[in-house]
C-alpha cells in the first residue's frame, strides 16, 4: 500500500483524525519527532477513537530513518509551496505522502530535495491560506487509493 509521513506534528486530534484514515484505508503512518504532543495524549485518542489498535503506527527520531526504514520510497511532498496538482503523478504502491508541521509546513530544504513534479499542492480558491492536515490526508490518501483501484478494500454489498 502506500505510506502517509507526519513530520514533526503539532496538533493531537488532527494525528488522531489521521489514525482513523489509515485504519480504515490500510495505509501506514509515520510520525518523525519531536512530535508536539505525547502518544497518550487524550485528544489523540479521543480523536483515534478505537481505531488506534487497526492502524499501522510507527514513530522515527528523524526522517532520513523513516525513509531508510520504508527503504526509500518515492516521496511526495505536500505543501501550499508545491507546484503539480495532487491528482496530477501516477501513484504505485509503495509511495509516501510527506506533511509538515501544521504551523509551518515542511522546511525549505526537504521541499527542495525532491523533483519539483513530486512537490504537490492541493487545488485552492485564490488567496486561501491552507486546509487542515487531517483534510489534506484525507484528499490525497483517498486520489492514491482510488488510482490503484482502492486495492484491500471490502466489496459493496
Amino acid at each position: 500500500m502506500i505510506s502517509l509521513i507526519l513530520y514533526e506534528p503539532e496538533i493531537p486530534p488532527n494525528t488522531g483524525n489521521i489514525i482513523r484514515l489509515c485504519a480504515n484505508t490500510g495505509v501506514s503512518l509515520h510520525l518523525v519527532e519531536p512530535l508536539g504532543f505525547e502518544l497518550d495524549e487524550p485528544r489523540l485518542k479521543r480523536a483515534g477513537l478505537d481505531y488506534a489498535e487497526f492502524a499501522s503506527v510507527r514513530t522515527h527520531a528523524s526522517l532520513d530513518t523513516c525513509l531508510a526504514e520504508l527503504e526509500q520510497p518515492r516521496v511526495f511532498a505536500l505543501s501550499t509551496r508545491g507546484r503539480a496538482r495532487h491528482d496530477a503523478p501516477n501513484y504505485k504502491a509503495g509511495d509516501a505522502f510527506l506533511f509538515g508541521p501544521e504551523t509551518r509546513g515542511l522546511p525549505q530544504a526537504i521541499l527542495d530535495s525532491l523533483p519539483p513534479e513530486q512537490r504537490l499542492r492541493l487545488p485552492m480558491k485564490e488567496n486561501s491560506r491552507s486546509l487542515n492536515l487531517s483534510n489534506s490526508a484525507a484528499i490525497v490518501v483517498y486520489e492514491a487509493w482510488r488510482q490503484l483501484d482502492f486495492a484491500g478494500s471490502s466489496k459493496p454489498a
